[in-house]
């Protein structure tokens, strides 16, 4: 499922969302049931105030004493807020613990997806899923989840004693409820629609300062800076146009509620100064009546808001799940499979692959096999697939048909993190990560000891490199190793590879950015190292793979012959041509 299938999935029902939401709170009903009790009993206490200052005006009219009741209204006044502060901070505790879970979910989820999902969406519209949409479900559990069933629980419990305290007058405050009530089913639906789209469009923003930022020299180079600037304002432009519709709602919304809760006030007012006039009431019955009336307002803009704050949060939850369902690669495939500590062979049995389903295939038939240990070189014109063999070796993607095999079994059988741990793998662009060059050489072995370290120096020529940063292994690299030569990524990336002490060594044009002195002493160390281990090696460069044990020749997708080079140049015409287009006809 790429970008585009995530940003045009059609929003789930009222019904699924709601489900889908409360299984992020499953795992905090302690201490959300312990907040929502406090909420209620900072609730129970309002309530309990109007009741106090009535019998306050009536004990006042009759000449009674007051201390009493003075001293019962300063104990709720007092126990309301420190009641309120308490169901307050727990709430707010518990809803930064369900976004910590929910974001250590969703990032070990995307960890673990496959390449190929990762290939058809956008890194910056993952990210911002796994920062901004996780957000907003700190403000769905603090104001809407709990603070929605108090909130309905107390507005109840109110009308409940305000039909106690005068039947006539909770009637006109019924009809300002019902007319907030009808407001909420037609706003919220346009709320949650404008809400999505704003979070669609945040998302397009990031992926969009993410490619910026990603190549941010070329850019530059290339004068780009107004037009992918302009790309950026287009997607913040959306997500404040979405954000407009969504606040004129809101504040439709939200001023509606006011007005109506003022209405009903003027109602009571009225009627019960009517009733007041007439002797039906008592004045300490008319103060408490419109005690409840403002203290209804409380529960009332409770639930307004919380349903405005669930139109987000469902938007963000249903985008998080999207995330959440990209295809992973497994945890664990097949049974366990026993290997040895030599070198690995490699063969691949008449197999297809396709990178997406409805374009051409990348690989049509491929077979040839790889006896352990020494070097094996392929080569051929760009787009024959020789990079693609070895993301099928890494398992980043599956054969459509075929198999491919390591040590004679099926790559598909071995455990995935076994399989990888066999492998060393350069990457053709070499990617440095930025942290120390110590953080960068151990990334695939931290336990390597100091020997170690110093060895795959040594081999890679890096020693005099280290030598001369002024912090030495410690020293930051920059963001994409850019304080480092593209040859001394490179040389970084390989000694990387070695550290893991792989039983096979996958080399992508490992010697691109390397000049001719460090290419020569390289493919020696290449040498060296295809006498303990299977070194497989993509080269448009020849000359680094002249004195392979075997070179293999790829062109369209298919293995075209396989041999040396001085029996390649003299049999194969596609070889000869590369050969004698980069003077190495000859032989060697």
């Amino acid at each position: 499922m790429g970008y585009g299938a995530l940003g045009r999935n059609r929003p789930p029902s009222e019904r699924a969302s709601l489900r889908v939401m409360a299984g992020y709170l499953r795992g905090h009903r302690v201490p959300l049931l312990a907040g929502g009790l406090l909420s209620l009993a900072t609730g129970t206490t309002g309530l309990l105030l109007p009741l106090v200052v009535r019998a306050l005006i009536n004990d006042l009219s009759r000449h009674r004493g007051l201390s009493g009741l003075i001293l019962a209204m300063c104990l709720l006044v007092v126990a309301n807020a420190a009641l309120g502060a308490a169901g307050s901070y727990l709430l707010l505790r518990t809803a930064d613990s369900i976004v910590l879970n929910t974001r250590e979910r969703l990032v070990g989820r995307l960890l673990r997806i496959t390449v190929g999902a990762l290939d058809r969406s956008e890194p910056g519209d993952l990210m911002a899923r796994a920062t901004v949409d996780t957000t907003l479900l700190r403000g769905v559990v603090s104001s809407a989840a709990v603070p929605a069933v108090t909130g309905a629980l107390t507005a109840l419990a109110a009308l409940v004693l305000m039909g106690l305290v005068d039947v006539t007058l909770l009637g006109v405050t019924l009809a300002a409820v019902v007319l907030i009530v009808v407001m909420e089913s037609v706003v919220m639906p346009r709320i949650g629609r404008a809400t999505r789209e704003a979070q669609q469009a945040v998302g397009a923003m990031t992926a969009a300062l993410e490619r910026m930022l990603g190549a941010f020299r070329t850019m530059k180079a290339c004068g780009a800076e107004d037009r992918e600037g302009a790309r950026v304002r287009a997607a913040a432009v959306r997500a404040w146009r979405a954000g407009l519709r969504a606040d004129l709602w809101q504040a439709v919304i939200g001023n509606t509620t006011e007005l109506a809760v003022q209405f009903a006030f003027l109602a009571v007012v009225a009627a019960g100064g009517a009733q007041v006039a007439s002797g039906a009431i008592g004045v300490g019955t008319l103060v408490a009546f419109l005690m409840y009336v403002f203290f209804l307002m409380q529960p009332v803009s409770q639930l307004v808001n919380a349903a405005t704050l669930y139109q987000s949060g469902a938007a963000a939850v249903t985008r998080i799940e999207e995330a959440r369902r990209l295809p992973a690669e497994p945890t664990g495939s097949g049974d366990p499979v026993r290997h040895g500590d030599g070198p690995a062979s490699v063969e691949f049995a008449a197999v297809r692959f396709g990178y997406r389903e409805g374009q051409p295939e990348v690989h049509h038939g491929v077979s040839f096999a790889v006896p352990p240990g020494g070097m094996t070189a392929f080569v051929g014109p760009s787009g024959a697939g020789k990079t693609t063999v070895f993301s099928l070796i890494e398992r980043f993607y599956e054969p459509d048909a075929g198999r491919v095999l390591v040590d004679g079994t099926d790559t598909r059988d071995w455990p995935l993190d076994g399989l990888r741990a066999a492998i060393g793998y350069v990457e053709q662009d070499a990617p440095v990560l930025s942290g120390t060059l110590r953080e960068n050489l151990a990334f695939g072995a931290p336990q390597a000891s100091a020997a170690e370290l110093d060895e795959a120096l040594r081999i890679t020529r890096l020693r005099d490199l280290v030598d001369r940063l002024p912090d030495g292994l410690e020293t930051q690299v920059g963001h994409r190793g850019v304080r480092l030569s593209g040859g001394e990524r490179q040389r970084v990336a390989i000694a990387r590879a070695l550290l893991r002490r792989p039983r096979l060594l996958l080399l992508d044009e490992a010697t691109s950015q390397l000049d001719a002195i460090n290419e020569a002493t390289l493919r020696e160390t290449v040498a060296d190292v295809a006498q303990l281990i299977t070194v497989l090696v993509v080269a448009h460069r020849l000359s680094t793979v002249t004195m392979a044990d075997r070179i293999i020749v790829m062109d369209d997708g298919r293995v075209q012959a396989t041999g040396t080079h001085p029996e390649l140049v003299a049999a194969n015409p596609l070889y000869a041509e590369l050969a004698a287009t980069q003077f190495l006809a000859t032989s060697r």
